[in-house]
């Protein structure tokens, strides 16, 4: 059985998606990053830098933080979503969300949606860069189903979340035809579906305007 710490964020909701998508047995154990549960000496014993997500395999007994690391685990585990002969592509593309989607577009949640106003540099910065992460993920998609080829993968499990935030990003979905073609076909997955309701509070996937 996994034990998976979380909370309700992109970061988070992969691994809830991963877990659903693969049908292991798991548990939910929420960290309030609100209340600082983060720093939890306890917790922090298997989460070095104090962040969300990590699982406990209790099949096992070990334990894995980062969320990369995460589904790279549970797709060996489980030979699901990481095909061991597309491997070298879906790491890159697991990489380029571990490296750079997740933590611009992180930027631009701060900037744009938590502290508008406060920075004008930091707003136009990563407003600009997101947007052109948008038109390279559509770029991509064109030319692939998806992001690491024509099979789903723990690649698409890792990027989907940080676009079902486009709300927040005022970027327009709907601009980018083949980022929303391949947002839309993993929206409509019972398993995103029930990976993204994550603490079971009826929280419904974002649809674009």
């Amino acid at each position: 059985m996994i034990e998976l710490f979380t909370a309700e964020t992109p970061n988070g909701v992969k691994i809830s998606i991963m877990l659903e998508e693969i049908g292991f047995k798991y548990k939910i154990t929420k960290i309030n990053l609100k209340e600082d549960q983060q720093f939890d000496p306890e917790f922090r014993k298997i989460s070095p830098f104090s962040k969300i997500p990590v699982i406990i395999d209790h099949d096992t007994g070990e334990s894995i933080f980062e969320s990369g690391a995460i589904l790279i685990y549970l797709g060996e585990k489980s030979k699901k979503f990481y095909d061991e002969k597309k491997r070298n592509k879906i790491n890159q593309w697991l990489m380029a969300q571990m490296g750079y989607v997740g933590p611009m577009i992180g930027q631009h949640h701060q900037f744009h949606h938590y502290n508008p106003g406060k920075s004008e540099f930091g707003e136009s910065r990563y407003f600009k860069i997101t947007k052109n992460i948008y038109k390279d993920l559509d770029e991509r998609l064109l030319v692939s189903k998806y992001l690491a080829g024509e099979d789903y993968s723990i690649a698409d499990i890792a990027t989907w979340p940080w676009i079902a935030r486009h709300e927040w990003h005022d970027v327009g979905l709907n601009n980018y035809k083949n980022l929303l073609r391949w947002y839309l076909d993993i929206s409509k997955r019972k398993a995103v579906i029930k990976g993204y309701d994550i603490m079971s509070n009826g929280s419904a996937i974002p649809m674009p305007n």
